[in-house]
């Protein structure tokens, strides 16, 4: 009897060091990493604020994930015809594993706005939404890998230009992807997810409809994922058809990428984006937490699969 009472009792330790303890995402921590890369000012390719933002990131993540490195291009401004330096940075997380996945956002501002006061229409946004957000989801996702090591290889990828392009013209945008894509610098992914303008303060996530396209199987699973872990801001519908980074991704290197993305800031009734109201007083923590949430189950969630 007292062996069998070992033996269960060494069986159930066993067991439990088997079973995976999803960590907590923060939002509170996330909104800290967006406040942080807004202090910079807007980060626009070929500002102050955009060098001094890099080269935080190289500094976070480098005390953080296994690889760390960036992927530097040129292009062109399109209203100026001024040649800019531009990176992409990626930071690797148990690079060598046979399973890959990547999870993606931009981390430029727009110029300049394309509403509100003509008087201001030349002056760069800050894009506390769309900038800095999706980036602050990835650096707390860092934070997490580092003490909990996923169970496959995690690239998280920061984009540059995303936003630099003429409205109306889908491919003058996207330039970091369409260059990280053409130029793939990582182990071909199995799937990548895309987040961007993720901090509304009402915050929801329909279905993209070209994501559901790129990915239909990915999409129903996160969504189905976020009714079982009771994140209300994902909606079961599809809503807007959105020329963001997961379309180069998936158009030029075959990658099955979908976008998380609250496109009406911060309604449908009013408009925030490309403005200079996206700062961070229009920001709450809560779209961070529920993307950051359900990302973290996502990855911990396949441990055994």
């Amino acid at each position: 009897m007292k062996n069998l009472s070992l033996y269960i009792c060494a069986l159930l330790i066993t067991q439990a060091g088997c079973q995976t303890k999803t960590p907590i995402f923060s939002g509170d921590n996330a909104f800290k990493h967006l406040v942080k890369q807004c202090s910079f000012g807007p980060r626009d390719p070929g500002s102050a604020g955009h060098k001094n933002t890099l080269n935080y990131y190289l500094e976070t993540f480098k005390g953080l994930a296994d690889t760390v490195f960036t992927q530097s291009f040129e292009d062109v401004m399109p209203r100026t015809g001024v040649t800019v330096n531009m990176s992409n940075v990626i930071a690797q997380f148990n690079p060598r594993s046979s399973k890959q996945i990547m999870i993606s956002a931009h981390w430029d501002t727009r110029p300049w706005a394309d509403y509100g006061s003509i008087m201001r229409r030349n002056i760069p946004i800050l894009g506390a939404n769309d900038g800095a957000s999706g980036v602050a989801v990835i650096i707390e996702l860092a934070y997490i890998f580092k003490e909990n090591p996923p169970p496959f290889g995690v690239s998280l990828v920061l984009f540059d230009a995303e936003d630099y392009g003429t409205s109306g013209d889908s491919w003058t945008y996207a330039k970091g992807s369409q260059y990280f894509a053409n130029n793939l610098p990582i182990a071909f992914p199995e799937y990548a997810i895309n987040i961007d303008m993720i901090a509304d303060k009402q915050p929801q996530f329909f279905i993209e409809r070209i994501s559901y396209q790129q990915n239909a199987a990915l999409v129903l699973e996160l969504w189905e994922l976020s009714e079982k872990l009771g994140l209300k801001a994902f909606k079961k519908e599809a809503k807007h058809s959105i020329f963001d980074d997961h379309v180069p991704l998936y158009e030029i290197a075959g990658i099955p990428a979908i976008d998380i993305i609250d496109f009406d800031f911060p309604n449908d009734m009013v408009n925030y984006h490309h403005t200079h109201n996206d700062i961070v007083q229009n920001c709450s923590p809560e779209g961070l937490y529920q993307v950051g949430t359900l990302l973290v189950n996502h990855i911990y969630g396949k441990k055994n699969e």
